[in-house]
């Protein structure tokens, strides 16, 4: 080994050590992250409102039975047994939208792409989506309730979760949302609950899905699932796999499309079709507005037919 005169290792050697060093540091970590997953939390539902959304206010207990405080704390505590403070979290969310769905027809529970931590307000498809639904259940005649479902929270453990999720090997989330939903439909007679997602976002509502597939009064709506999900339309369950105005390159695995389109960004070029994945990849195509012909209408025809028939 050639050391310099002093007997030390040239400086490129030793960088190239610290380098190796880190390297096996992130590969331990990831290791460590994969074989003992992050500790989850519960989602929190908002409520959305014309102008915004305010998280769902605390529940009345003096007005509900002990009966069904008791399996609210049981179900919470089947999800989050290793935290009584994460299960009193749940027990209160389920019984708080409970009664936030009192007198109400229909519960929207919302999942943005992404992270799944965004406010309604800060994604463009969202907002135009909980407009559109918001205004068509209405000219139906219903009342409903529509939630925001931040489903991770905004931390390195909720990354890491989000990113678990995607790959079904992290129910946790799952599960939670579906004990709101069962909640609802077992506790307020003729409720329905219709899950909505976009591309990320999906992959949750299609769990739920099929964790609860012989609940007749419950609907999906899935825009832009992702390639590797193979979700397909059902009597239950709308699937969007492109726009109608052009096909959605990462919903339909268009490998070539994707990398033109960030080369061509990255050169500076406008791209004529928007979309993109976790806001940083372009993806053409994987963006559904409401103002879109094809996505309104088909969404519009599965509420009244389906949903609402």
């Amino acid at each position: 080994m050639i050391t310099d005169k002093s007997g030390t290792l040239p400086m490129a050697d030793q960088t190239r050590k610290v380098y190796i060093g880190i390297a096996l540091i992130v590969a331990l970590s990831l290791a460590i992250v994969l074989l003992a997953p992050p500790p989850m939390v519960p989602g929190q539902s908002f409520v959305i409102g014309s102008q915004s959304e305010a998280i769902l206010p605390p529940p009345d207990l003096s007005a509900l039975p002990q009966s069904m405080i008791d399996e609210a704390g049981g179900l919470a505590e089947g999800i989050f047994g290793y935290s009584a403070e994460l299960q009193d979290e749940l027990a209160t969310e389920l019984l708080a939208t409970y009664q936030a769905a009192q007198g109400k027809d229909v519960v929207v529970f919302f999942n943005t792409g992404g992270f799944g931590w965004d406010a309604i307000s800060e994604t463009e498809e969202g907002q135009g989506f909980i407009n559109g639904i918001g205004a068509e259940l209405e000219s139906l005649g219903l009342n409903p309730l529509l939630l925001n479902f931040r489903r991770t929270a905004k931390t390195i453990n909720g990354s890491t979760s989000e990113f678990l999720l995607a790959t079904g090997y992290y129910p946790t989330k799952s599960r939670d949302l579906a004990a709101r939903v069962k909640f609802l439909t077992d506790h307020i007679p003729n409720i329905k609950v219709i899950l909505a997602g976009l591309s990320n976002g999906t992959l949750i509502c299609d769990s739920v899905m099929n964790i609860l597939k012989d609940d007749q009064r419950l609907f999906s709506i899935q825009m832009g699932p992702p390639f590797w999900n193979d979700a397909a339309s059902t009597e239950r369950t709308l699937v969007l796999r492109s726009n109608g105005v052009i096909p959605d390159s990462f919903s339909q695995v268009d490998i070539i499309t994707i990398i033109r389109a960030n080369i061509e960004a990255f050169f500076g070029v406008n791209q004529q079709y928007p979309g993109d994945i976790l806001a940083y990849i372009g993806a053409p195509g994987h963006y559904y507005r409401w103002q879109y012909a094809e996505v309104q209408s088909q969404i519009i025809f599965f509420l009244r037919n389906n949903v609402w028939p």
